[in-house]
C-alpha cells in the first residue's frame, strides 16, 4: 500500500486523482512544486509552438470521417 500512496503523492497538482490519505507533508509539496516548475521549464516552449498545417489537416480529415461501426460477431 505504501507504493500506491507514493505514486499518488508524486503527481503534480491538478493532474487528477485523489490521494488515499487526506494530508501531505512538506517534502511532498516541495517535490510537487519542483516537478511542476521543471516540467514547465522543459516543455512550455514546445507547447507554445504552432501546430503544423499538415497535422491540422489530418486531424480535420479524421473528424470528418463517419464513425466506423464495430464488427458484430
Amino acid at each position: 500500500m505504501a507504493d500506491k500512496d507514493a505514486a499518488y503523492r508524486r503527481r503534480p497538482p491538478g493532474s487528477g486523482g485523489t490521494p488515499p490519505s487526506a494530508g501531505t507533508n512538506k517534502t511532498d509539496a516541495a517535490f510537487d512544486v519542483w516537478l511542476q516548475r521543471s516540467l514547465h521549464q522543459l516543455y512550455d516552449t514546445v507547447a507554445r509552438e504552432p501546430i503544423p498545417d499538415e497535422l491540422l489537416r489530418l486531424i480535420e480529415a479524421d473528424r470528418a470521417k463517419p464513425e466506423a461501426q464495430p464488427d458484430e460477431a
